[in-house]
C-alpha cells in the first residue's frame, strides 16, 4: 500500500538586541504541534559573521525538532503496545 505525504517546514531566523541569533523551526504536518528552537551568539573575541550564527542557530533548532519527532514516534509506537526501537542512536556507520 503506497503512501505519500508532504510536510512543509518553516524556519525563522532573527537577532535579538544582545546579538544572539535565534531560530525557530515549525513543521506543518497537519496535526503535530512541535516547535524546534536554537540559538547562537558570537564570542566577543571572534569576528562577527552573521551567516555562521544563522547556520548554528538553524542547525540547533532542527536538531531540537528532530529529537522531539523521535520522542513522539517512540511514544506513538509504545502506545500501540509494540516495543519502541532505539531512536537515540546516531545514524551512520558503527564506530
Amino acid at each position: 500500500m503506497p503512501y505519500t505525504v508532504e510536510w512543509t517546514v518553516r524556519l525563522n531566523l532573527f537577532e535579538d538586541d544582545e546579538g544572539t541569533t535565534k531560530a525557530r523551526v515549525v513543521p506543518d504536518t497537519g496535526d503535530t504541534a512541535l516547535i524546534g528552537r536554537g540559538a547562537a551568539h558570537c564570542h566577543p573575541a571572534d569576528t562577527n559573521v552573521p551567516e555562521i550564527g544563522d547556520e548554528l542557530a538553524a542547525g540547533r533548532a532542527m536538531r531540537d525538532l528532530a529529537q522531539q519527532l523521535l520522542n513522539a514516534a517512540e511514544r506513538d509506537i509504545e502506545s500501540t503496545g509494540a516495543t519502541a526501537p532505539s531512536t537515540r542512536q546516531d545514524p551512520g556507520w558503527p564506530v
